[in-house]
């Protein structure tokens, strides 16, 4: 993957975890809402046709974990793509607020 840059937006209600390719003049996201003191909910990941097969999704999910684990945040798994990622990796266990394949 060439040059893949990852950054977090965050606002007071809101946020998204950003990914940028070198070349495409497009963004791949996960958005989040802050549900309370420590806690965020993953809403929806989004990669648009012209990031599709370079690993952005995994990318966006992994650095939204590193985030939640360096933050002590734990996360709601509203997101489809979220969801069905830990349902695969119970090893996540303690970044959510469900168990694997639990609907939140």
């Amino acid at each position: 993957m060439s040059k893949l840059q990852l950054t977090k937006e965050d606002g007071k209600r809101r946020g998204r975890y950003v990914a940028r390719l070198a070349g495409i003049d497009a963004e791949g996201e996960i958005t989040f809402r802050h549900r309370g003191e420590g806690i965020i909910s993953a809403d929806h990941a989004g990669v648009p046709d012209e990031m599709a097969g370079q690993g952005v999704a995994k990318a966006l999910l992994d650095y939204m974990l590193e985030d939640a684990r360096r933050s002590g945040l734990r996360i709601i798994p509203l997101c489809p793509f979220v969801r069905s990622q830990y349902a695969k990796h119970p090893e996540w266990a303690d970044l959510f607020t469900t168990k694997p394949g639990e609907d939140p």
